[in-house]
């Protein structure tokens, strides 16, 4: 996108509608589990039959001022339900109970690091309403309709359009995961639903003020896919301008097999909804007792664990903000820390070895089989010149691949460094008889020949020679 960043700016606010961990539905006992055979969790409350009625579950509403505060929202002490009434295959009532006009929480914020500088995003309002069922696309054509999620609770994040790259909405909703993550608020995994992003997007030529027309990408089902999307949708806006035509407000979907965004549906407003109070459901009071309440079950969020290790650990600003990125990685860091001081060395292997093998295997780090002891230990193998810094990471490598300690590597694959000076010398000699050239260099004053040499002695001895002891030992014989 260079050459659109020299004409165009963009405008970017996202929706992200995640589904707490509660035991049960929103308004009603059916049990909130992912996996259960389609069509067997449902009741007369979640498919609206008659007589039925919703009852707010408490679970929900804690777990949804857990996300409000932790995104430094105001909570408004009362909100009230709506009805979001509209006909799909995937909703039985044929309305969706919603907080529209009067949500919850409203006017927080969320800090965002891109490029070495951090950004405010604001957020509009959080509000609480039930979520759909689910349509299940058959390869013959066919649609069939499953009901289990029709009902489960579901927190909506609305942004201000304050994001202005697709890169930054990338890390907009990176940023809201790891902080509902931290608050235990959900899991926000996009294969399971539990996390989906919708985003709204306009372009508008360098130097204007107004916004162009907005589209909106609805269903947006993978991180990767959020900033792809957003990358396509802007250039799609960019050639329809140029060639003379106009942007229309519609709905969109992201197809990321042919990389393109096509028509859902011509963009809704407001009063195609015809919103209305819920009639069986009274205000949502939420008093000061019960948020304080809830504050003081919140853990230490991950802005407040960066600035902490930065201030106790003594590491860079940097360093810090990867780690806490994934409370899982920090958690691994902080558990190594109770075993080995040295912060610098751990958050140096953390956020190369570790999340590298995190990255290639696209794996959790909780399905990484090395754990803070190992690492540890494969550590002080390294810091007692058993083996080289060169070794550690292959020997991390296998431990990551097997499971196996460091110890049972480093003896099965024969990687003890070589720290014998006796045995150093002998390699030390065939070096220097074998590079006449490279002791000339070194003799008429050019330092860099001991670095050849040191490498010739590392390359007869695979990488096992202790490199510093090598070193001394090559300079001692040139200078006899």
């Amino acid at each position: 996108m260079d050459n659109f960043a020299d004409k165009y700016d963009i405008v970017i606010g996202m929706e992200l509608h995640v589904q707490p961990s509660t035991g049960r539905k929103m308004f009603c006992n059916c049990p909130n589990q992912y996996g259960a055979p389609p069509n067997t969790l449902m009741c007369p409350t979640c498919l609206g039959l008659p007589g039925a009625l919703p009852v707010i579950n408490r679970e929900a509403v804690d777990k949804a001022v857990a996300a409000a505060l932790a995104l430094d929202c105001e909570i408004v002490p009362v909100s009230r339900f709506e009805r979001k009434n509209y006909f799909y295959p995937d909703l039985p009532k044929d309305y969706q109970i919603t907080q529209y006009h009067n949500p919850y929480g409203v006017n927080g914020h969320v800090e965002i690091a891109l490029n070495g500088s951090r950004k405010c995003i604001r957020i509009n309002n959080v509000h609480i309403e039930e979520d759909t069922g689910k349509l299940v696309h058959a390869e013959d054509g066919s649609s069939l309709v499953d009901l289990n999620r029709a009902g489960v609770p579901l927190l909506e994040i609305v942004s201000e359009a304050d994001m202005t790259s697709p890169d930054e909405a990338y890390e907009y909703c990176n940023a809201i995961k790891n902080i509902l993550k931290y608050a235990s608020v959900s899991d926000c995994d996009m294969e399971k639903g539990q996390l989906r992003a919708e985003g709204n997007i306009s372009i508008m030529p360098k130097g204007t003020k107004k916004w162009g027309t907005k589209t909106e990408i609805k269903n947006i089902n993978s991180f990767k896919n959020i900033r792809s999307a957003l990358e396509v949708e802007a250039l799609r806006q960019q050639k329809i301008i140029e060639s003379g035509g106009k942007v229309v407000q519609e709905t969109l979907l992201f197809d990321p097999v042919r990389n393109i965004t096509a028509p859902m549906r011509s963009k809704e407003f407001a009063n195609d909804y015809r919103y209305f109070p819920e009639p069986d459901l009274n205000p949502l009071e939420i008093t000061s007792d019960w948020i304080e309440r809830v504050r003081k079950n919140l853990p230490e969020m991950p802005r407040q664990r960066r600035e902490r290790y930065v201030r106790e650990f003594a590491i860079p600003d940097y360093d810090a903000g990867v780690i806490v990125a994934d409370k899982d990685v920090a958690d691994f860091f902080e558990k190594c820390l109770t075993l080995h001081k040295d912060a610098k060395q751990i958050s140096n292997w953390v956020m190369g070895e570790l999340l590298r093998e995190m990255k290639d295997s696209h794996r959790a780090i909780t399905e990484i089989t090395v754990t803070p002891e190992a690492l540890v230990q494969l550590l002080s193998y390294v810091n007692a010149a058993t083996i080289t810094n060169n070794m550690a990471k292959e020997v991390f490598a296998e431990m990551a691949k097997t499971g196996a300690s460091p110890k049972e590597i480093i003896e099965k694959r024969g990687l003890v460094q070589i720290s014998d000076t006796g045995e150093l010398e002998a390699v030390a000699r065939k070096a220097i008889a074998d590079n006449p050239k490279a002791v000339a260099d070194y003799r008429a004053g050019k330092p860099t020949a001991v670095q050849f040499l040191v490498g010739q002695m590392m390359r007869a001895t695979k990488g096992k020679a202790n490199a510093k002891l090598a070193a001394d030992v090559l300079l001692k014989i040139l200078k006899e």
